[in-house]
């Protein structure tokens, strides 16, 4: 069940365009600063639409470690990234600040963004220390934002972190979606680049019957025919990599070679 604004777009592909280190995080290259920024994922961005992707997603993957508020200068920073590489996009895009709902929403609500991703619900021990999202703050954000058209996709078990909450995955995707309005559910595996556990993914996409269900880490070329015969769509980033390194610049035959495979899928 794809989004509208995919269209008649059978499992569709989102990629990440993953934006340098931000001001404010120690990797931060000063010297190089927002402009850098800018030229490198426009570099991405433009490889990504070569292969055929039917949407992309900003994200700050690179703003480790990673924090729960973000701060002004992050927030100001990928506002600017993204509004300049916007003319440049011929795809629905979408951002996701790590790990900030309110944050995410702001600059998806201000630069026009179709969707935004997050932790938006549960409580997790995680790499950053307990992890408990506003989910209803974010929510109301969109509303006063006046984006109530911007989709929330939730994540719902994060990566770097194990959930607290000891019900099963598919009832916390269900409960998501009945109190906290989710507009579809994404399904991770541990880490970044790792896939999802397949019978995770069949669990929710067997309760959730009229929401879309995303698998958001770990699709390869390898997995995708597996992976797409459950999921709605897929989040790739790390495959569409130099290598399938995470932190490399995206490598444009990865992508047309992934494209060309799921083309055969649809």
């Amino acid at each position: 069940m794809p989004f509208e604004f995919f269209g008649a777009k059978k499992k569709p592909v989102i990629a990440m365009a993953h934006i340098g280190a931000l001001p404010g995080a120690p990797l931060y290259d000063a010297a190089g600063g927002v402009e850098k920024l800018i030229a490198d994922v426009l570099k991405d961005v433009e490889k990504l639409q070569a292969g055929g992707v039917d949407a992309i997603m900003f994200g700050n993957e690179n703003d480790r470690p990673y924090v729960f508020a973000a701060p002004h200068e992050g927030i100001a920073a990928m506002t600017a990234v993204v509004q300049a590489v916007k003319p440049a996009l011929k795809v629905p895009f979408g951002v996701n600040y790590l790990w900030d709902p309110k944050a995410s929403v702001a600059i998806g609500a201000v630069t026009g963004a179709a969707f935004v991703r997050e932790i938006f619900t549960g409580v997790f021990a995680s790499d950053m220390g307990i992890w408990e999202p506003d989910c209803a703050g974010a929510a109301r954000l969109r509303k006063n934002l006046g984006r109530s058209d911007m989709k929330l996709l939730f994540n719902i078990n994060a990566e770097f972190a194990h959930s607290l909450d000891q019900r099963s995955i598919e009832l916390r995707a269900k409960s998501a979606v009945f109190s906290s309005l989710a507009d579809a559910i994404l399904v991770s595996g541990p880490l970044t680049g790792e896939p999802a556990v397949q019978s995770d993914l069949r669990k929710v996409k067997d309760t959730l019957k009229n929401v879309p269900v995303f698998a958001n880490t770990g699709v390869n070329i390898d997995n995708v025919t597996d992976v797409l015969s459950v999921a709605d769509g897929v989040i790739i980033g790390t495959h569409f990599k130099v290598d399938g390194n995470t932190w490399n610049a995206v490598d444009a035959a990865r992508v047309k070679r992934f494209m060309d495979k799921v083309a055969t899928l649809r």
